[in-house]
């Protein structure tokens, strides 16, 4: 079941579905866009025991802070007991997770339905 939650920023909307947190990235995400967005995503990755999705299939354009905001949800999901999953398919973008490691952490994948239809109480990473 969905459940559309107000959005104060453009740049993020936020909703949940089958018991996930999904916290869709839209346009560029860059430093003017990530001051905007940190706060909801702060919000949204510090409840106890979430199941978060961070989707990435709106983006225009994602530099070094879009990274930051990427690795900094994680961590608040994980050190929180919950988990997180990453939808992302644009190449440059997955280029970028892969130089980094952050895609060795959070593997991307292409759609918000695979992640959705096949998630599972997944091991806990307690590495940052």
């Amino acid at each position: 079941m969905r459940q559309q939650s107000p959005s104060p920023t453009r740049h993020l909307h936020v909703r949940r579905d089958r018991g996930h947190t999904v916290l869709e990235f839209r346009g560029e995400i860059d430093i003017a866009s990530a001051e905007e967005i940190a706060p909801r995503l702060d919000r949204e990755t510090e409840r106890p025991d979430a199941l978060v999705v961070l989707d990435l299939s709106g983006i225009e354009f994602f530099d070094c802070s879009g990274l930051r905001l990427l690795y900094r949800a994680r961590r608040q999901v994980l050190d929180r007991g919950g988990q997180v999953h990453l939808v992302c398919a644009h190449p440059l973008t997955l280029r970028m997770l892969r130089i980094t490691g952050l895609a060795r952490l959070m593997p991307p994948r292409p759609t918000l339905e695979e992640v959705l239809g096949v998630s599972r109480p997944a091991e806990r990473r307690t590495g940052r």
